[in-house]
């Protein structure tokens, strides 16, 4: 047979189509093995692992800090109630009607059964600070547990004491036996600016150690009602449930605060708003839980406030800068030192002042018996004063009060004479004088300016009021600008008012 019969016979030319079809495959599979494999293809080039990884994420900054945070589960047991005594004859009709004598809970024998306690387990995390195993992480996450367990990175499960907690600042130390941990360098946050790399390390939602990155979007973030003590580090870095407790390192890996409150509406989950408190406060709340076993916080025994738009009008001040006196305690380490009310204290120790907060927080981060000197504005004339500071006492039991009264020269105020039995139950002496708030219309320019009903104003414009009609000419007097000086539950502080 030729060439020319072979081409023309159909079984010929299907048998040449699969020939030439296995071919055409073979080079397909030749080229796609060229095409994906990147050590056939010669237009692709594969690193060489002589010349080692090149890094320029934070791998380094990560691998260093990793082992530094723990994971911590708690446990601690919940004791159930028992509505019914255990008698037959206390329970309901309700439920007999519906349950007879077998309702739900029930014994054998028909009577109510005591039910039983119940464990709950928590999950948080926690930062190796020492080599000797001690942890800082947050209060909310071993608050009221019996058992503290601690996962290191390397799967670890050791059993953590808890030294010493701080609710005021939501800080807690915790301690695993052991010398030879992986500690984490301790950063400084005062150092630490808005648009600095921060990342957050801990293990949301106890799916493992988790790392997320952001930067720094505040510092001094206070008057968030979290914490009684607040001065929040601000992050963008993604915080959820489960990182409490852990670290937010800067871009060299140094710890500059722990993870502690996310802002979520109710979601839950992040939303790019995440608090840390600053690791200058907590390695001072940690050395005074070490030293004393508790927190031993400096006062200087003042009631203290910002001074707004509407204060600095009537007190005749250039500016807002400063924290205005508002009452002085009788036995206070202030009171000593010639402080007085209406003083405006404008620096701490050669640093300016610049509101409540910040005066705040800077006296509670110091030691008791401890000394501050202070410029003060004391009826516009500059002072100084120097103080020792004592040690904060524990928080009086607060008083409430509901009055009622007749409207006066305050538009949407009403104010009422202030008797003995009145002054009891504002938790006040009976010898306390000058007039009561009873009502503050939703509507009235003052609903805004801070009084509440309850308070007792005492002064109008540094005038003392003893009466309803003389609050009233004093008041009328002032024109547009009041200054109330106003006892609240025991308290005194300065209310000011533009008319």
């Amino acid at each position: 047979m030729n060439s020319r019969s072979f081409w023309r016979r159909p079984q010929a030319i299907l048998v040449a189509m699969l020939l030439l079809a296995g071919v055409a495959g073979l080079g397909m599979a030749r080229a796609g093995q060229n095409l994906f494999s990147p050590g056939l293809h010669p237009a692709l080039k594969l690193a060489d692992p002589a010349e080692g990884p090149s890094k320029t994420g934070f791998a380094p900054v990560v691998k260093g800090v990793l082992p530094d945070v723990v994971n911590i589960s708690t446990s601690k047991v919940v004791k159930a109630t028992n509505p019914f005594s255990g008698n037959q004859d206390d329970i309901p009709p309700f439920f007999q009607q519906f349950f007879g004598q077998q309702f739900p809970g029930a014994g054998p024998d028909g009577r109510p059964q005591r039910p039983r306690d119940q464990r709950e387990d928590s999950l948080g995390s926690g930062v190796i600070v020492s080599p000797d195993g001690y942890i800082l992480t947050n209060n909310h996450v071993i608050d009221g547990a019996t058992d503290v367990r601690v996962t290191l990175s390397d799967k670890r499960q050791l059993t953590a004491k808890i030294v010493g907690t701080d609710p005021k600042t939501d800080i807690a130390v915790l301690k695993v036996d052991g010398n030879d941990f992986h500690a984490i360098t301790i950063g400084d946050s005062s150092k630490v600016e808005v648009g600095d790399y921060a990342l957050a390390i801990g293990d949301p939602f106890g799916v493992g150690q988790t790392v997320t990155m952001g930067i720094v979007s505040a510092m001094n973030r206070g008057n968030l009602g979290i914490e009684d003590y607040e001065d929040f580090i601000q992050t963008d870095a993604p915080i959820n449930p489960g990182n409490s407790g852990g670290a937010l390192v800067n871009d060299r890996g140094e710890l500059i605060g722990i993870n502690t409150a996310i802002l979520s509406h109710g979601s839950g989950g992040n939303e790019g708003i995440g608090f840390a408190v600053p690791v200058n406060l907590a390695r001072q709340v940690m050395g005074q839980i070490l030293d004393h076993g508790k927190v031993n916080r400096a006062y200087l025994g003042i009631m203290i406030q910002d001074v707004t738009p509407a204060i600095a009008k009537a007190m005749n001040l250039k500016d807002m800068q400063g924290v205005l006196v508002g009452d002085v305690s009788p036995n206070g380490p202030a009171k000593k030192s010639g402080i007085q009310r209406g003083d405006v204290i404008t620096e701490l120790n050669g640093k300016p002042v610049p509101d409540s907060r910040t005066l705040r927080m800077s006296i509670s981060m110091m030691n008791p018996d401890s000394t501050v000197k202070l410029k003060l504005l004391r009826n516009g004339t500059p002072t100084d004063a120097t103080v020792t500071l004592g040690t904060l006492p524990a928080a009086q039991e607060e008083a409430k009060a509901e009055e009622k009264g007749s409207e006066g020269a305050l538009e949407g105020v009403t104010l009422q004479n202030l008797d003995s039995d009145t002054a009891r139950q504002l938790g006040l002496p009976a010898s306390t004088s000058g007039v009561v708030v009873t009502d503050i219309a939703p509507s009235s320019p003052v609903a805004a300016s801070g009084l509440n009903r309850g308070d007792v104003i005492q002064e109008v414009n540094h005038e003392p009021v003893k009466s309803v009609a003389q609050a009233e000419v004093a008041i009328r007097k002032a024109g547009s600008n009041v200054l109330l000086l106003v006892n609240r539950k025991g308290n005194t502080m300065f209310i000011g008012i533009a008319k």
